[in-house]
């Protein structure tokens, strides 16, 4: 069930926008992205690369933070959702990597297809080199949490929260049930990529649609 995908953000494991009081300055790339109060919705789920561009000056420690939510668009079984961070180039039009970048992705397939993806419910670390090329991290299995999935999560915003040092590399994602918390999950970027800096962020998704606002 495609909508397995929005929970990965509810149990902890999520990309993050950056956030401010205001939305960054922001292109769409490709997508049906459009603007509506303060939420940004993404309203085509056959688009397999939606993506936004923001402008958002990127070094030593950051603090990415936005709240998602649900919207349509679960029937095929597959999809996901994800954004890159300290990216130091962007191309106004759908790619599949985003500069040099990391991507943190969330992702829900019944038949994956790619090596090394699970089946179900997963989240996947990327290291995007150019707007063509990505390498796969890691990739985690995360189906012990899909008996947490309800409608009533699935409707509701959720808060994320993002902590992200780009001198050491060091990655912290906080528990959604409580953003102060954010040692739920962390890993580390490749050492040879640190000192991470970049102008932009990239939020994608892949086969579903979704909502975002900025801040908790």
């Amino acid at each position: 069930m495609k909508r397995v995908v929005l929970f990965l953000v509810v149990v902890g494991m999520a990309s993050m926008l950056y956030a401010q009081n205001q939305i960054p300055a922001y292109r769409f790339a490709s997508g049906n992205w459009r603007l509506a109060g303060e939420r940004l919705y993404q309203n085509d789920a056959s688009a397999r690369l939606a993506k936004v561009n923001f402008t958002v000056p990127q070094n030593g420690p950051m603090i990415y933070e936005f709240n998602a939510r649900y919207e349509s668009g679960a029937e095929d079984g597959q999809g996901g959702f994800g954004i890159h961070i300290f990216a130091d180039s962007i191309i106004d039009r759908a790619s599949w990597g985003t500069g040099n970048s990391y991507l943190l992705w969330l992702n829900y397939d019944e038949s994956p297809i790619t090596p090394g993806i699970p089946r179900g419910l997963s989240a996947q670390v990327y290291r995007s080199y150019t707007h063509s090329r990505m390498d796969l991290v890691e990739s985690i299995d995360l189906n012990d949490y899909a008996y947490l999935l309800t409608d009533e999560n699935l409707s509701a915003p959720v808060p994320v929260k993002l902590w992200v040092d780009g001198n050491s590399g060091e990655v912290r994602i906080s528990d959604p049930r409580d953003p102060a918390l954010l040692d739920y999950f962390y890993f580390y970027v490749n050492s040879r990529d640190v000192p991470l800096k970049g102008n932009y962020v990239a939020l994608r998704t892949n086969g579903i649609n979704l909502s975002f606002a900025m801040g908790l």
